[in-house]
C-alpha cells in the first residue's frame, strides 16, 4: 500500500480565486433607487452636452476656418499664393523651353561629376 492510496479522490482541485467570485454582497433596495436617479440625471446632462457638441461639430464641418487662429489663416493664404505662382510658372513654359533650361544647367556643371577614365595605359 502506497501513501497516495489514502488520499480521497473527489475530483479536481478548487482554486481560491474562483471560489471568492461566487460570493457577492447584496445591495439594499434604497441604494438602487439612489443610483437609478443619479444615473438618469447624469444621462440627461450628457444628452444635452452631446446635442450641443453635435451642433458645434456640424458648424465646424460647414466652415473649417472657424477652428483656425489668425496665424494659421495667414499661413494658409501664403501657401495658396505660392502654390498658384508655381502652377502659373509651370504652365507658362513649354516642354521645349524646359529641355533647353535643363541642358543649360547641365552645361554649367563642372566636369567633377563626370565619370573618370579608369585605364592607366591610355
Amino acid at each position: 500500500m502506497s501513501e497516495y492510496d489514502v488520499v480521497p479522490r473527489t475530483g479536481s482541485l478548487k482554486l481560491k480565486a474562483i471560489a471568492d467570485h461566487g460570493i457577492k454582497k447584496k445591495k439594499k433596495k434604497g441604494e438602487k433607487k439612489k443610483e437609478d436617479q443619479a444615473a438618469s440625471t447624469v444621462a440627461k446632462v450628457e444628452d444635452q452636452e452631446d446635442v450641443e457638441a453635435a451642433i458645434e461639430a456640424k458648424m465646424r464641418e460647414r466652415n473649417p476656418l472657424l477652428n483656425k487662429t489668425k496665424a494659421e489663416l495667414r499661413y494658409l493664404q501664403s501657401t495658396s499664393k505660392m502654390q498658384e505662382k508655381r502652377v502659373m510658372d509651370k504652365a507658362s513654359k513649354t516642354h521645349k523651353m524646359r529641355v533647353e533650361e535643363f541642358n543649360k544647367q547641365l552645361d554649367n556643371l563642372t566636369e567633377h561629376f563626370d565619370i573618370p577614365k579608369v585605364s592607366w595605359t591610355k
